[in-house]
């Protein structure tokens, strides 16, 4: 069976492309990794009611932190010289 026609066949599931290379550009997959850090990770769930507690409580830790999404790496920091001229008697 082809993809396409098994997705005809799942009206409810929707394809979404992403080109190779391009992963990094979905956010929503380093929200996940610091999610999953933050909330889920180690530990273990003895009902929905914990789950809940623990997501409300990671959202809000992260939300207590968040700011502006800055692309790209920071500028490297200028290094400066020791000396300038070396005076040999």
């Amino acid at each position: 069976m082809s993809t396409r026609a098994w997705l005809e066949d799942h009206p409810r599931i929707h394809h979404a492309f992403i080109p190779v290379g391009a992963c990094w550009l979905n956010l929503q997959e380093g929200w996940w990794r610091l999610f999953r850090k933050a909330a889920l990770a180690g530990r273990s769930f003895c009902n929905p009611g914990d789950i809940s507690y623990a997501t409300e409580l990671a959202t809000a830790q992260l939300n207590a932190h968040a700011g502006p999404w800055v692309w790209g790496r920071p500028a490297p920091p200028t290094r400066t010289r020791k000396r300038r001229y070396v005076h040999v008697p």
